[in-house]
């Protein structure tokens, strides 16, 4: 059995822990606050561009039987697939990332399965660090901007993967990420980012707007649609930090409470080993009493 010395030292160890693990749940808390308020305004954003990109192609609808922009354009059988990996750049934080890492290796599996090539752009260091790991060959990688989502860094990296698209080099674009639902669920959520499919622009009511589009429909759809990649690029990194936040403050309770059942058993262990300890002594001083009789 461990001495009292050395229980002792344990329990005085996973105390420090436990302040330790209470104190990150506290801060994710609060950093899940801030993150919430952030998610919910894009969301105002989100549904009024849609509105407005759904119009307009309403409007090019009109005029011809459908969509005739390499943005819609899908292919049947994409040769080249870049997929977008959206991780933490920090770790204690449950199954997030792994679940994250998970699910991209099954998409890679099966795109590679029908035939097609996988190209992957990696944000976040875990993500980046796992397959590096396994000698996977990352296009791009950025870290730094999952744990500080800025837009125009966004918009920076997500204007390269369109141009790519748009020069040929690859067939379909897919962003995954593991998104916030709420304070103890989290969900992988998949966005074909490339092509676009034109029934998601379907509008939902006929447009009584009697404004008039300039230059012309075709000109403010795209500037749209690329701020529309914009926007989905930065919701997927707010959407991914508030997850990350809402895992890691559910793994430091778990750890917490994890901590204070060690200290109870420990105290337990200790006391045991102090009333032996004692018990020892009080039959040493009886014995000898009793031998000096």
């Amino acid at each position: 059995m461990a001495s009292l010395k050395d229980i002792k030292r344990k329990i005085k160890s996973v105390k420090g822990t436990q302040k330790t693990t209470r104190a990150m749940k506290l801060v994710s808390s609060a950093k899940l606050r801030r993150a919430e308020q952030v998610v919910k305004a894009s969301k105002a954003y989100a549904l009024k561009i849609t509105d407005m990109i759904e119009e307009i192609a309403a409007n090019i609808a009109k005029s011809q039987e459908e969509l005739d922009h390499p943005y819609f354009k899908s292919v049947a059988n994409p040769k080249v697939v870049d997929i977008v990996v959206v991780t933490s750049d920090k770790g204690l934080c449950g199954g997030f990332n792994s679940q994250t890492i998970k699910f991209v290796n099954a998409q890679i599996a099966k795109f590679e399965s029908q035939g097609a090539s996988v190209r992957l752009r990696a944000i976040g260091k875990k993500a980046i660090s796992y397959f590096k790991f396994q000698n996977r060959e990352m296009l791009d990688q950025i870290d730094g901007l999952s744990s500080s989502p800025d837009y125009q860094k966004a918009a920076e990296f997500i204007k390269k993967v369109v141009e790519s698209y748009l020069n040929g080099e690859t067939d379909k674009v897919v962003v995954v990420h593991n998104g916030y639902v709420n304070m103890i669920t989290q969900e992988i959520r998949v966005d074909n980012l490339l092509p676009l499919d034109p029934n998601e622009f379907t509008p939902k009511a006929v447009s009584t707007s009697e404004l008039e589009i300039e230059p012309d429909d075709d000109s403010v759809l795209e500037a749209l649609l690329n701020r529309y990649f914009e926007y989905i690029m930065y919701y997927a990194l707010i959407d991914s930090l508030a997850a990350e936040h809402s895992a890691r403050m559910q793994a430091m309770d778990a750890a917490t409470n994890n901590a204070k059942e060690m200290v109870k058993n420990l105290t337990v262990q200790y006391n045991k080993a102090r009333q032996e300890a004692i018990t020892t002594e009080l039959i040493e001083i009886i014995s000898g009493v009793e031998s000096m009789k």
